[in-house]
Formats: C-alpha cells, structure tokens, sequence
C-alpha cells in the first residue's frame, strides 16, 4: 500500500510559478504573526512611563557617574587579544581533520602559522600589553 503513493505523479508541474505558492503562503503568514504579535504586545503592555523606568539599566547595577568617561585600553587590548588566540585555535580543526591527507607540508604550514602567533604572543609580553599595574 505504501508503494501505492511513491508512485503517484504530482499532477503539478514543478517549473512553474504555482510550485512556489506554499512557500509565498507561509512567508505571508509568518509576516502576519509577527506583526499581530507586535501589535498585541503593544496594545496590552504598561503604559505608565516614570523616571525610574525611563533611567538606563545594565546588570542590575545602578549607574554611577557618566558613561562616557575614558576607559583604560588595557581591558580592550585583552578582549582584542582573546578573540584573535580564540580564532587561531578555530583555524587547527580543519587541519586535525585532514592530517593525513596534508602530510608533512601541511604539517610545515600549521608549524609556521603557530610559529608566528607565538611570535606575536611573545611581543606583546614584551611590550607589557598584558600587565595590569598602572
């Protein structure tokens, strides 16, 4: 019986414009719920603006001060730091991967590529990047 219903031909053809239809559908309604729930949330959300709601909130700290005071590049220069040593550890799963297949040129290349972060890594600990004392 299932054999029965792999075999039936779709009586539409499928290259024409009416096989989109289903997908135009869906698209449409998708639009419609997102947009009848932003409309209901705000139909029935809180009304009531005060100062205390209209101040900024972060992490449930109250803010103190400006928030545009400089800030010491220390703590940028260790975020920059950790994403570009973050990258690099992403770039040796291709190359765990395909070891085998690279063989000992690959293995010279991802040598190399260490080689030369650890090379950055060690100037920067010489230029202190990474102290914290002021």
């Amino acid at each position: 019986m299932a054999g029965l219903f792999l075999c039936t031909r779709n009586p539409l053809p499928m290259d024409n414009s009416s096989s989109y239809f289903p997908i135009g559908l869906q698209f449409i309604f998708a639009l419609a719920f997102v947009a009848a729930i932003l409309g209901v949330t705000h139909w029935l959300g809180p009304k009531r603006r005060t100062a205390e709601k209209l101040q900024n909130f972060e992490s449930g700290i109250e803010a103190v001060g400006n928030a545009r005071q400089p800030m010491a590049i220390k703590y940028f220069m260790v975020a920059i730091l950790f994403v570009l040593f973050d990258v690099e550890v992403i770039f040796f799963y291709p190359y765990a991967v395909n070891f085998r297949v690279l063989g000992w040129a690959g293995f010279g290349e991802v040598v190399l590529f260490v080689a030369l972060f650890l090379a950055g890594f060690v100037y920067i600990i010489k230029k202190g990047a990474l102290t914290w004392e002021d």
